[in-house]
């Protein structure tokens, strides 16, 4: 119910930054929480950081002190400011959208970052 399109990935070079982006469009208000995740090629899909619709935020600890979230709920998106890049952080980047008990999951941008 909820649509997700995700933008801002890229190539970077270690050290560098990408700001990705998550706009939501649909049944906007039921969104209780919204994050983002990464899978790496040949690993499984994880959490980076998660923001909720009240602010609080969430972060795990492979981006934590150098990828924050924000959320701009005028403009139903929500961004990950990714610092401070390193070879490892390459991969796909999800953005996810709570609901209730369900969870609805964007098509994905992909950030690469060479050393």
């Amino acid at each position: 119910q909820v649509h997700l399109v995700e933008s801002g990935g890229g190539l970077v070079r270690a050290g560098g930054s990408l700001r990705l982006s998550c706009a939501a469009s649909g049944s906007i208000f039921s969104i209780n929480a919204m994050g983002w995740y990464r899978q790496a090629p040949g690993k499984q899909r994880e959490l980076v950081a998660a923001i909720t619709s009240a602010g609080s935020t969430n972060y795990a600890d492979p981006g934590k002190g150098r990828f924050p979230i924000s959320g701009d709920n005028a403009k139903n998106t929500v961004y990950l400011q990714m610092n401070s890049l390193k070879p490892e952080d390459t991969a796909v980047y999800y953005c996810n959208a709570e609901h209730g008990p369900y969870s609805d999951w964007g098509q994905g941008t992909q950030a690469t970052v060479s050393s």
